[in-house]
């Protein structure tokens, strides 16, 4: 049975790493040191800072679980492969909505990766999936969740 792959750009898989070292040198630490201060307060079947520390434990350990295993799978994006000006993870593009013009600019990466927030979509997702392989210049119809959009391509970097 092969294993989902997980693809990312060498910065995703950089702060993925940096992310997992943090977890298993500093976190593991603090939270064994919470739950040996939470076992001092007595009987541990009424022990609401115990039973807090334990969940936040099984949420670290289950995250270094994650993080260690999407990189065991990772699979590293070559932009330099792909066509100059052509979109695909790793890239950034601009376009502006039509017929309101609204602009927006993502870069795409790989879903372990993604965060809305920081301008960064998914290569899963549906406006990722749309604008993958076209370039500058191109009116592009996406269809989404929240319903049809039609945009076009501004640039691609």
């Amino acid at each position: 049975m092969s294993e989902k792959r997980f693809p990312m750009t060498v910065e995703g898989k950089e702060q993925l790493e940096y992310e997992l070292n943090e977890l298993k040198t500093t976190k593991r630490k603090e939270i064994v040191e919470r739950i040996k201060v939470a076992r001092g307060f007595g009987d541990l079947s009424e022990n609401s800072e115990y039973e807090s520390a334990r969940e936040e434990q099984a949420f670290i350990e289950g995250r270094i679980q994650k993080l260690a295993h999407m990189l065991q799978y990772a699979d590293l994006i070559d932009t330099d492969d792909v066509a100059e000006g052509e979109i695909t993870l790793g890239r950034t593009v601009q376009f502006k909505e039509l017929p309101d013009g609204f602009e927006e600019e993502y870069k795409i990466v790989g879903a372990a990766e993604a965060d809305p927030f920081e301008g960064k979509i998914s290569n899963e997702s549906p406006i990722a999936k749309a604008l993958i392989g076209r370039t500058a210049g191109e009116q592009v119809r996406i269809e989404t969740p929240g319903g049809e959009m039609e945009v076009e391509i501004l640039s691609v970097q």
